[in-house]
């Protein structure tokens, strides 16, 4: 059912708490809206932002491809005017699909193309991606459940690469470029000095920051956090993240921004405590929290990402891979372990029986540490029975 609420009115009810985000995305945006005076907010699973100049318009994201039509029509129903410049906040996919019909429109009517504005770093990711396009798939068929899924292999590589900061002028627009490191290390937030709206890309979600996900490559919370305090010095009346809902008026743009930087500092501060006090890993899992204060606020909700998956982000990036853990060190195989724990317990279906108990009492984390060695010497018998067999 399409909402009569405009998106404007659902970032201030979120404001205000009267409701929590759904998710990463926001199933109630479900229209195009201009959210400023000549800035359309186009939602996806990853926004895009037309905005209008006196020669057409410059687009801030350009979503998934797999919204890329919906994206043209709004776009074009909007504003006739040609694409000029298109910015990718980031390389991630479902900031830049949505090119291609724009330019196919720009070939139909001999014009040039919109000029595509990245920092340098997306061209490593989309040759990182077009290598790893298996592992990609497997992920993220898992992650979102989607079994059709296949990763890209081949993207709209950029016309200019930015390496610290750009500044596109056309038609009396000026958008200011910035390249920061965050969720991504080739991340460009934009900014509109004239309107102060600023567009942070994903370096402001609407939910906890998506600093730690464990099946990607490093993040960098400390960068992040610095990141977020330089926007919050800027003022921005308007804040328009490619994720959520937009961020209404400058104190408010500031205390999301400031708290942000803060829910990442602290798991920072306590995590490089725990390195210097001799800790585990594991030890330093269970000792950082995030203080009350900031865990309660509606737009630091760990609904993609939590607190824990950040930790182990600045591990990594401070400690290496290693967990301080013997037996992680110079592992033997799963195989080995379950078989062994299997048979010292009285077989696997005790572990299974056991995992099954603790789940229901609650202790997931130690029921998955069984079920996992259950799972794995179930694998074994299958494997063994089918050479037997054979």
């Amino acid at each position: 059912m399409t909402t009569t609420t405009s998106i404007l009115q659902q970032a201030a009810e979120m404001w205000a708490a009267r409701r929590e985000p759904a998710s990463l995305a926001e199933p109630t945006l479900d229209r195009a809206e201009e959210v400023a005076y000549g800035v359309l907010m186009v939602p996806g699973f990853g926004h895009a932002f037309a905005i209008r100049h006196e020669d057409g318009l410059v687009l801030f994201d350009t979503g998934a491809a797999l919204f890329a039509k919906r994206l043209h029509e709004q776009v074009t129903a909007w504003h006739t005017g040609p694409v000029t410049h298109a910015v990718y906040s980031h390389g991630h996919i479902d900031h830049v699909g949505g090119l291609r019909r724009f330019d196919a429109d720009a070939d139909a009517h001999g014009r040039a193309r919109p000029v595509a504005i990245a920092h340098e770093n997306v061209l490593k990711r989309f040759r990182r991606y077009a290598e790893t396009q298996g592992y990609n798939t497997v992920i993220n068929r898992r992650q979102f459940r989607s079994p059709g899924l296949i990763w890209p292999a081949e993207f709209r590589e950029p016309d200019v690469t930015v390496a610290d900061t750009h500044v596109i002028e056309v038609g009396g627009l000026r958008l200011e470029l910035t390249h920061h490191r965050g969720e991504t290390d080739d991340h460009l937030v934009g900014w509109l000095p004239e309107q102060r709206i600023l567009f942070p890309g994903d370096l402001f979600l609407g939910v906890a920051p998506n600093a730690g996900n464990p099946q990607k490559v490093q993040r960098y919370p400390v960068d992040w956090a610095a990141a977020l305090r330089w926007m919050a010095s800027l003022d921005a009346e308007l804040m328009l993240g490619s994720h959520g809902v937009p961020v209404v008026g400058a104190d408010h743009v500031r205390q999301a921004l400031e708290n942000t930087a803060r829910y990442l500092e602290t798991i920072v501060d306590q995590t490089i405590a725990c390195l210097n006090d001799g800790a585990t890993l594991v030890e330093t899992l269970h000792r950082v929290r995030v203080p009350d204060d900031l865990a309660g606020l509606h737009y630091l909700q760990p609904l993609y990402d939590e607190p824990e998956f950040v930790v182990r982000n600045v591990w990594r990036q401070f400690a290496g891979w290693y967990d301080g853990n013997p037996a992680h060190l110079k592992p033997a195989t799963d195989q080995q372990l379950a078989t062994e724990l299997a048979a010292l317990s009285g077989g696997a279906q005790v572990l299974a029986d056991r995992a099954l108990e603790l789940a229901r009492e609650g202790s997931h984390r130690l029921a998955c540490h069984l079920g996992a060695v259950f799972k794995c010497h179930a694998h074994i018998r299958s494997e063994a029975r089918v050479t037997a067999a054979s």
